[in-house]
């Protein structure tokens, strides 16, 4: 059932290296086994996305990694897109999902850490993710496994790809939401790496 609420959707995949029996993301990157998370991002209502301080979305997908499992479905999870971390110079991109395996329960979670400064940094902390794997519900539960994760040139082109607008009912409507999402992107992306004005 229609609800009015136009929203936008899309998919990214990221991978990188990943440790088991490390807590920290940039040893377990060194490892020669690669996580890949494919991620499914669903927006509901772009306004109120905008709107929301934490500006957050469902995340559901299916992660890669061949110590655990491939193909392993998460049906739960938590997108961020520069939501707050407390320090006004640092916003973070949020990628949580959960998942069983082997009658466990994980839970990967994952940030970008966006600060003010140069726009040369602009590309390589909006690409790279710092994961850690988690045993139990949420990211409260001990630490597992760790590692890096980045999107590629090729990935973002097809991400782009996969982005479309749910719930319009008109190409105007398509048109006026994805609008909304890549100006609000465009906006955050200014203010840190050209203007670097704190977020507030």
């Amino acid at each position: 059932m229609h609800d009015d609420h136009t929203g936008i959707s899309f998919r990214e995949t990221m991978t990188g290296g990943f440790a088991l029996g490390t807590t920290d993301p940039e040893t377990g990157a060194n490892s020669t086994d690669e996580l890949a998370m494919h991620a499914t991002i669903r927006i509901h209502d772009i306004d109120a996305f905008i709107a929301d301080p934490r500006h957050q979305a469902r995340l559901t997908g299916s992660i890669d990694f061949a110590p655990l499992g491939i193909g392993m479905k998460a049906e739960h999870g938590v997108f961020g897109l520069f939501s707050p971390s407390g320090d006004p110079a640092l916003t973070y991109m949020v990628y949580e999902l959960g998942f069983a395996h082997a009658g466990l329960r994980w839970y990967l979670a994952g940030k970008k850490h966006v600060k003010l400064g140069s726009p040369l940094r602009l590309w390589g902390e909006t690409t790279t993710l710092y994961t850690t794997l988690h045993q139990g519900a949420d990211a409260s539960g001990p630490v597992k496994g760790a590692g890096v994760l980045s999107l590629g040139v090729i990935d973002l082109i097809k991400l782009l790809g996969t982005l479309e607008a749910t719930d319009s009912d008109s190409l105007l409507e398509s048109a006026s939401a994805k609008a909304k999402f890549f100006g609000f992107f465009s906006q955050e992306l200014t203010r840190t790496y050209v203007l670097q004005q704190p977020d507030t």
